[in-house]
């Protein structure tokens, strides 16, 4: 008996002993959490398996939801201060977090190169900032771009156009291709209801909501709505435009109008190229959006995919801080990543990735190097509460005009003040 007792003693001593020399060795345990998918719950879960073998000192203990259920739980753990020491934060949630406190400022280990954006454009990180404070490091970004067929503008004898052109090449453009094959081009507003106008109040140094509190629009001058409005009525005009009652139709890529070779061009996010392309199975351009007369500055933006922030609360965030670090810079983690959360911020990750991809994906990468560098400035605040509702005035009353119904001028005096109504109850 006193054999077996000392048996379990000499265990329990020995147990004792590893866990010591463990926690000398400086032994630690990671919480990552993200909302994810099939593809990159895989991928994470490898680039996570590399870092533990590369740093056997780290155990990193992994968590993953889909969208909806990410934030339920993420919210629970907040409450009951048990957040992982990781997190992947979305554009749409980050503020909330960071005005509570619950994430770290990233600021000093980037100055530090402790998180290193050597050479990293400030527009590929003020998405990443609240309060001037970076709470998150872009996983990957995003741009909004026009798609063009390359067949419709080499049967129109057209050569692709030039990231300086303009609004009036995009009219002289679309008449001409109209004119020579038949070949439409989409009303503004088809997809996402404000980009293109968001993107002429941004070159004219302006926002669509106002940034202060969201109680009002950024703007009050009907003007530019106007021209907006009138620019589509003249291409309405020559045939060169879809009319409205076949453009605002919801349709599929596989029967859109750019899939049936109707229509020439399509202003889509840079990561819905692919399956936009994919079913017309021909080639494709990736354009800037055309620039006002009058432009003051870029209109386009980076929009992050996504971020990663360490948590205020973690015990270990110099430990978190060098995973992150990994995740961004490490080129043998970004080929397993392969760019599933969106294009890398970080330049030789972009360079290296870019010689792996195919010809279609390669155009992705070489658009958002050419927004990156100089076509782009930084991306306005998160939308307020309402954004949903005044969206919709904006498509109807874009309908309006655009059938008829309603006077240009008319329409954007009535958009401006159904708007106000709608955003004034943020006043606090």
């Amino acid at each position: 008996m006193a054999s077996k007792r000392s048996s379990v003693f000499a265990a329990i001593l020995a147990m004792t002993l590893v866990a010591g020399a463990l926690s000398a060795q400086g032994k630690v345990t990671l919480r990552l959490a993200w909302w994810g998918n099939p593809t990159r719950d895989a991928r994470t879960m490898q680039v996570v398996e590399l870092y533990m073998k590369l740093h056997p000192e780290v155990t990193i203990e992994t968590e993953t939801t889909g969208w909806a259920g990410y934030w339920d739980k993420l919210g629970s753990q907040a409450a009951a201060r048990n957040l992982p020491d990781i997190i992947q934060q979305d554009y749409s949630y980050i503020t909330q977090y960071a005005q509570k406190d619950l994430l770290l400022d990233l600021g000093p280990y980037v100055q530090a190169k402790k998180i290193d954006l050597s050479g990293v454009p400030d527009t590929f990180t003020s998405g990443g900032k609240v309060d001037g404070k970076l709470y998150g490091v872009s996983l990957g970004t995003n741009a909004f771009c026009f798609l063009l067929d390359s067949a419709a503008l080499q049967k129109a004898g057209l050569e692709p156009p030039k990231p300086s052109w303009t609004m009036a090449d995009f009219e002289k453009m679309a008449n001409a291709i109209y004119a020579k094959t038949g070949v439409q081009t989409p009303v503004f507003s088809s997809t996402d209801p404000k980009v293109m106008f968001n993107d002429w109040l941004r070159q004219n140094k302006q926002t669509f909501f106002n940034v202060a509190d969201g109680s009002s629009l950024g703007f009050s001058d009907t003007k530019l709505l106007v021209e907006f409005y009138e620019s589509q009525l003249r291409m309405l005009k020559s045939k060169a435009m879809t009319p409205p009652d076949v453009s605002f139709g919801q349709t599929t890529p596989d029967e859109s109008r750019l899939t049936k070779g109707q229509e020439w061009n399509l202003a889509v996010w840079s990561n819905q190229v692919v399956s936009t392309q994919a079913p017309m199975k021909r080639p494709v351009l990736i354009t800037l959006l055309p620039r006002i007369a009058d432009s003051k500055q870029p209109g386009t933006f980076l929009k992050p995919s996504m971020f990663f922030s360490v948590t205020k609360g973690s015990e270990n965030k110099e430990e978190a801080v060098k995973f992150v670090n990994f995740f961004m810079n490490d080129l043998e983690a970004n080929k397993i990543l392969l760019a599933e959360r969106g294009i890398p911020i970080v330049q030789k990750v972009r360079d290296s990735l870019k010689a792996m991809v195919d010809p279609l994906n390669k155009q992705i990468f070489e658009f958002i190097d050419l927004v990156g560098n100089k076509n782009s400035s930084p991306i306005d605040p998160a939308d307020p509460a309402g954004a949903g509702e005044v969206l919709k005035v904006f498509r109807t009353v874009d309908q309006e005009v655009l059938f008829g119904q309603t006077a240009p001028q008319a329409g954007a005096e009535k958009f401006i003040k159904q708007a106000n109504d709608i955003l004034a109850k943020n006043k606090k």
